[in-house]
């Protein structure tokens, strides 16, 4: 269950509580007139079935309570009503495949756009993994890749086309494309000074790597991967599962890539520079490719089971 905190005009009030009246999976329905005083209006709470929350909202921000006055939506952990369970039993589909679009845009639009701590991440991630690929050390490499925070963009990136909002697409390839730049112009500094402290060594690059040998070696089974890992990160964030999103984090070896490309590179190994590259823009793509089709798909069998829902119920 979501519950729903709206700041409403009063001239919308009506209208908005009709709304929430008419909407299949809603329950706990309170009106405070003239509570609010910042935006000044009327308070109304609800609780509804995350099934029918996205048709809410949308409905809600046709009457521009968003702009007027203001729309909170929280995850309910636990509610202990009778009620609350006939409502989600009420609303059409399964909560688990039903997407907050809005939610959605809303933690895509945080976690893509380009700051001091994600840079911060993404360079200290780089060079963790540069570390890992020198010492040829796994552990290394999957700390590197639960430290990056190069999916958010990436999931962006996906939200953005398939909501057909450019701008976001921007922002997200923007915090993207800057992050791995800043990050492999750092660690290549970083990989010249740990060379001057004779902490990294040509020799050490240049030596069989079982562990790490993969990263700047691109095979198929890479892009497979990164397909994989771009529908599984996207469906735990449309469903809210962190610990999936972790797990697609270690899975795909972007941060790595970029961290063997800025090592290669402070030695003139060029071969294992591009190598890295083909690497890093082959799990890139693949991840974008995987995750926009899993949004479109998800979006499709929504609107399917939705569909089916309103037909049975019409017969009914």
């Amino acid at each position: 269950m979501l519950h729903l905190r709206l700041i409403v005009p009063p001239d919308r009030t009506e209208a908005a509580v009709a709304l929430i009246e008419r909407t299949v999976g809603t329950t706990h329905l309170v009106v405070l007139p003239g509570c609010a005083r910042d935006p000044a209006g009327d308070l109304v709470l609800c609780d509804v079935a995350r099934e029918s929350g996205d048709e809410l909202l949308q409905a809600i921000r046709e009457l521009k309570v968003d702009q007027d006055g203001s729309i909170a939506v929280e995850s309910i952990d636990l509610s202990l009503s009778k009620r609350a369970t006939e409502a989600e039993e009420e609303a059409p589909g399964e909560a688990a495949d039903a997407v907050l679009w809005e939610q959605l845009t809303d933690a895509t639009h945080e976690e893509s756009t380009l700051s001091v701590t994600y840079s911060a991440f993404m360079i200290l991630a780089t060079m963790i993994a540069a570390c890992g690929v020198v010492l040829d050390n796994a552990v290394l490499i999957v700390g590197a890749m639960a430290v990056g925070p190069e999916f958010g963009p990436l999931a962006g990136i996906c939200t953005g086309i398939v909501r057909g909002a450019p701008r976001l697409v921007l922002r997200s390839l923007t915090a993207l494309l800057v992050g791995f730049a800043a990050a492999i112009a750092a660690t290549t500094l970083f990989s010249v000074g740990m060379d001057a402290l004779d902490l990294f060594s040509r020799e050490r690059l240049d030596a069989d790597r079982p562990n790490t040998g993969f990263i700047w070696q691109p095979d198929p089974f890479s892009f497979v991967v990164a397909l994989l890992a771009g529908a599984a990160g996207t469906l735990s964030l449309t469903s809210t599962k962190s610990g999936a999103l972790i797990g697609v984090a270690i899975s795909v070896t972007t941060v790595p890539a970029a961290a063997n490309a800025a090592v290669a590179l402070s030695y003139g190994e060029f071969g294992q520079m591009w190598g890295s590259v083909e690497q890093l823009l082959l799990n890139l793509l693949g991840i974008i490719l995987a995750g926009t089709a899993t949004l479109v798909a998800q979006k499709l069998l929504w609107r399917t089971q939705r569909g089916q829902w309103l037909r049975g119920n019409r017969r009914v």
